[in-house]
């Protein structure tokens, strides 16, 4: 296994295993390849991918806006999980992240998510009670469609 730096050429195969996560919410314009593109324009040293006999197997994309990290679309193939790569590739991300002065790191989970917020809780994560998620859309075009 070898865990490295998320390219842009690494799209079409990071596509590919977000489709084999049951319950994976992708977002239209956002998780495009323009979009994932522009994002690894912003943050071209802090995703990760995991390789396995030359086959992506594992994916985070992850940033910071100068203040704070976030994890998004941390996902391993179901048939490559319980082998310690998710936590590897999150080691890899907040190790990043530190190198880039950021201290504090954040991440979302569905709370329908039983095996993403499982495997959080497990590696020491700390779920937060003391605050309210809100967002807004800006683009209606950004669709939102979840693996069956």
């Amino acid at each position: 296994m070898e865990i490295r730096v998320m390219t842009k050429e690494d799209y079409e195969e990071v596509h590919a295993l977000w489709m084999t996560i049951k319950g994976f919410a992708i977002r239209s314009v956002d998780d495009s390849k323009e979009g994932v593109d522009r994002f690894l324009d912003r943050n071209p040293s802090t995703s990760v991918v995991c390789e396995h006999e030359g086959r992506i197997v594992g994916a985070i994309l992850c940033g910071h806006d100068g203040r704070r990290g976030c994890l998004y679309h941390v996902c391993v193939h179901p048939d490559h999980r319980r082998r310690g790569i998710g936590k590897s590739m999150v080691t890899f991300c907040m190790k990043a992240l530190k190198e880039e002065n950021i201290s504090k790191v954040s991440l979302i989970a569905f709370t329908a998510n039983d095996i993403g917020n499982a495997f959080w809780k497990t590696i020491g994560w700390t779920r937060r009670e003391d605050l309210n998620y809100y967002d807004f859309v800006l683009n209606t075009e950004n669709i939102v469609k979840f693996n069956s």
